[in-house]
């Protein structure tokens, strides 16, 4: 199942929106020096929250990837591992009717069983 563009752009915009968040805080855009924390609390708390924000849409990001890895299906399927194995004793059922009917006489003649009847 592919995921639609729209489904796609939204990600891919949520991301965008994070890396320049990312970059602002990197470039200390959202600084908060020491002397503020004193003066203003709701500074420290606003800061705090984006902080867990930034914290929490991460780490639902690296458990997605994770999930994704973890849960993919990395072999067959027990219904097809039963169908190989069907085909394969349909091939062993092929190989022996044509070893038989190889070695039956050209003329076509009865069974053995039957030929006293």
């Amino acid at each position: 199942m592919r995921p639609s563009r729209i489904v796609t752009l939204l990600w891919l915009t949520l991301i965008a929106v994070l890396l320049v968040v990312e970059v602002l805080e990197v470039s200390h855009v959202f600084r908060l020096p020491v002397a503020d924390w004193i003066g203003d609390p709701l500074a420290l708390i606003f800061a705090l929250v984006l902080v867990t924000i930034l914290a929490l849409v991460g780490a639902i990001f690296v458990g997605i990837y994770f999930t994704q890895r973890v849960l993919s299906p990395s072999g067959f399927t027990p219904f097809e591992e039963e169908m190989l194995r069907m085909r394969r004793d349909v091939s062993e059922l092929k190989s022996t009717v044509d070893r038989l009917s190889a070695e039956r006489p050209a003329g076509g003649s009865d069974p053995p069983e039957e030929r006293g009847r």
